[in-house]
């Protein structure tokens, strides 16, 4: 409940100062750039030190990456069958193959399975960030060029300068050769800041006008977000016999809403933003409901 209280706060906020016309209207480009270039990478550095790799790990893994591939797939025979763009595409791709698996994941794991288990929902996060610093910048990169094809050289470069890319990198590198104990303080700081300012952003950029004629593809995300995408790996899960917390966790974490990031990036790349924060706004809402009949679902199976 805390937590939907702050996310509701945060969006008000930035539609009330954008309302009142005292904050300039590129103000969420600098919100974006301290996300990007700051805390993003602090939250690599606060948790991919800390993860126990092992074999047990590699559902979470698995699935994180299947629901973001499935999330392209989906969409492109999706847009392509309704006759939108490539940068529809891109856009509906971002918003529906990255789940808020910490911001929001982390607290309803807390609150639904005890703290204990966030070891693997950091398994899921981390996942889904490596998945949206690689998956999703090219899905972006597609979406956003005028042609739609990009050469791998584009590609890569754009990857390898993408901060948050380059901060899980340099987590994974670095702590194999240096204790980074000492500077986890500064991390934690760093990365609080994601979700508050993420929504705060997403609330200067949120417009309501032309929603209806948008329902389309946001009630398309959602389906496959919310429903499909944990449906996925519940099967998955039963098919292939992995049963107790790991299943569960992984189900429940496919079952988040939209990652609040993923507004970022679209305005990063010149998606669709005004589509993404619809997505990320009506998510979140109907996803404490769905994550709750999920949680149910789970219970019964696992």
């Amino acid at each position: 409940m805390v937590n939907f209280v702050l996310i509701a706060v945060c969006i008000i906020a930035g539609m009330l100062f954008k309302a009142t016309k005292s904050i300039h209207p590129d103000a969420h480009k600098g919100i974006n750039t301290w996300i990007l270039y700051l805390a993003l990478p602090a939250v690599s550095f606060k948790y991919l030190p800390k993860v126990q790799w092992s074999t047990e790990m590699l559902f979470p893994i698995f699935s994180t990456l299947l629901i973001a591939v499935g999330s392209g797939i989906f969409m492109k025979y999706y847009c392509k069958y309704k006759g939108y763009s490539r940068r529809s595409q891109s856009t509906l791709d971002l918003a529906s193959g990255y789940s808020n698996t910490s911001f929001i994941g982390f607290p309803l794991i807390s609150a639904f399975y005890g703290e204990s288990l966030l070891s693997i929902a950091i398994i899921c996060d981390q996942t889904m960030f490596l998945a949206l610093s690689t998956l999703g910048i090219i899905s972006a990169l597609k979406g956003g060029s005028k042609s739609g094809n990009i050469s791998a050289k584009f590609i890569l470069k754009r990857l390898f300068t993408f901060p948050p890319f380059l901060g899980c990198i340099g987590a994974l590198v670095i702590s194999q050769f240096v204790d980074l104990s000492f500077a986890e303080p500064f991390f934690d700081k760093l990365a609080a800041t994601v979700g508050p300012l993420a929504l705060f952003s997403v609330g200067l950029q949120l417009k309501f006008n032309g929603w209806k004629k948008l329902m389309p593809q946001i009630s398309t995300s959602m389906l496959y977000k919310l429903i499909l995408a944990p449906a996925i790996v519940f099967g998955l899960a039963l098919i292939f016999g992995i049963k107790g917390d790991v299943a569960k966790i992984s189900i429940f974490e496919a079952a988040m809403p939209t990652l609040v990031t993923s507004s970022i990036i679209a305005e990063q790349f010149r998606l669709n933003t005004k589509l993404t924060n619809l997505i990320i706004g009506i998510s979140i809402i109907i996803g404490f409901f769905t994550s709750a009949i999920w949680y149910e679902l789970i219970g019964l199976f696992f």
